[in-house]
C-alpha cells in the first residue's frame, strides 16, 4: 500500500509526540509499605536520617511521633493548631534521632525523642518563622524568618547569631550535623554557606530567581540549592565548586525536599506536585520518577512531598522513604 508524503510525515509525528510524552510519564510503581499518620491532611512532615522515626503535623492529631519499621505511635505533643496563625509548619528531626524540633508562625518547640519531654519552648519577635533546623543532641538549633535574618541558637550558652547576608526573605535553612556550617536561601536569589561562629560567609551561590530549597550533605560533602523556576545545582562543599546542574525538561521544576544518599551517588528529591526525583551526583541526570499516593476523596487531590530520604542499600538496592500532605509515611523500592 501506498502512502502519500503527508501521511508519513503525519504518521511520524505522532510517533515521535508519543515518545516524548510517554518519556515524560513517572514511573508506575506502588509503595513497598505505606503507614497512614494523620486522617487529615498533614501541614508538615520529616522522616530520619535513617528512616527508623517520622513525625507529623495535622490539626487533628496535633504533632504526633511515629516508629515507623513497628508502625508505633511513640509521643503526641500538644501544640494547639486550631487555627491558621498556630499551624505547625515545620518540623526537623536531628541527624542522630535525639529531638525534634517544631515551629508554627512565631514560636518553635524542642523535643526529646527519646523521652517526648519539652527541652523548651521559644517565641520569635518582628517577624515569622520560614525554615528551622536542628544539630544533633539538639545543641543548636537554625531559625530562616521573613525578615532576611537567619537566627543561630545555641542552647547551652544561650549564644543567638544573627546572620544578616541576606537582604530579602528566607525561605530556607539548613545546618550540618554539629551545627557548625549553616546553609540558607532566599528571595534575592542567593543561596549562603556560612560559619555558625562567626558568621563568616564561605560561599555564595548565585540564581537567577528566589532560592526556594538548600540542603547539606550530612557527611560535608556537598549542598543542593534550587530556586523558583528551573535552576538546581549539586555543589562541591569543600571547594565551592559546581558539580552537576540537574537537567530536566519541565519548564519549571519546585523542590520541597531534598536528601543525599550515604555513599554520595545520588539525590532525592521531592517536590508540591507529588513527584519524587532520584537524580545522579556527577552528572545531574534523572535515575528514575515517581509520585507519592494522593488521599482519595480530598481536595486537593494532590500531595506536597515534606521529606525524602534513602533507605538501607546493604543488598545494592535502593529504596526511599517518603512524607506527604496526604497523611502518608510510605516506604519505596527505587525502580531498576
Amino acid at each position: 500500500m501506498l502512502f502519500s508524503k503527508r501521511y508519513i510525515k503525519k504518521i511520524v509525528t505522532m510517533a515521535v509526540l508519543s515518545l516524548l510524552v510517554s518519556a515524560c510519564q513517572p514511573v508506575k510503581t506502588k509503595p513497598v509499605m505505606r503507614w497512614q499518620q494523620a486522617t487529615d491532611s498533614a501541614y508538615a512532615g520529616d522522616i530520619s536520617a535513617d528512616g527508623q522515626f517520622s513525625v507529623m503535623s495535622s490539626q487533628h492529631h496535633g504533632v504526633s511521633f511515629w516508629d515507623i519499621k513497628n508502625n508505633a505511635l511513640k509521643f503526641t505533643w500538644s501544640q494547639q493548631q486550631n487555627n491558621a496563625d498556630n499551624l505547625v509548619l515545620h518540623s526537623k528531626i536531628a541527624n542522630d534521632n535525639s529531638t525534634v524540633v517544631t515551629a508554627n508562625r512565631t514560636d518553635f518547640s524542642l523535643w526529646s525523642a527519646n523521652t517526648g519531654k519539652s527541652l523548651g519552648f521559644w517565641r520569635v519577635s518582628n517577624s515569622t518563622i520560614r525554615d528551622i533546623a536542628v544539630s544533633n543532641q539538639g545543641r543548636h538549633l537554625l531559625i530562616g524568618k521573613a525578615n532576611g535574618k537567619v537566627e543561630h541558637i545555641t542552647l547551652a550558652t544561650g549564644r543567638r547569631l544573627e546572620f544578616l547576608g541576606h537582604k530579602e526573605k528566607v525561605n530556607t535553612v539548613d545546618m550540618l550535623p554539629n551545627g557548625r556550617v549553616a546553609i540558607s536561601g532566599g528571595n534575592d536569589f542567593f543561596a549562603y554557606v556560612w560559619d555558625t561562629k562567626t558568621g563568616q560567609v564561605i560561599y555564595r551561590f548565585n540564581h537567577p530567581n528566589r532560592v526556594i530549597k538548600v540542603v547539606l550533605d550530612p557527611q560535608g560533602r556537598f549542598a543542593f540549592t534550587a530556586d523558583s523556576h528551573k535552576n538546581a545545582y549539586i555543589w562541591n562543599l569543600k571547594t565551592g565548586k559546581l558539580i552537576s546542574q540537574l537537567q530536566f525538561t519541565q519548564r519549571q521544576q519546585i523542590f520541597s525536599a531534598a536528601r543525599f544518599s550515604t555513599d554520595g551517588k545520588f539525590l532525592v528529591t521531592g517536590s508540591p506536585s507529588r513527584f519524587v526525583n532520584i537524580w545522579q551526583v556527577t552528572t545531574g541526570k534523572r535515575v528514575t520518577k515517581w509520585q507519592v499516593t494522593r488521599k482519595e476523596g480530598t481536595r486537593p487531590t494532590g500531595a506536597v512531598v515534606y521529606s525524602v530520604v534513602f533507605g538501607d542499600n546493604s543488598q545494592g538496592k535502593h529504596s526511599v522513604y517518603t512524607v506527604s500532605s496526604s497523611g502518608y509515611t510510605e516506604l519505596w523500592q527505587v525502580p531498576q
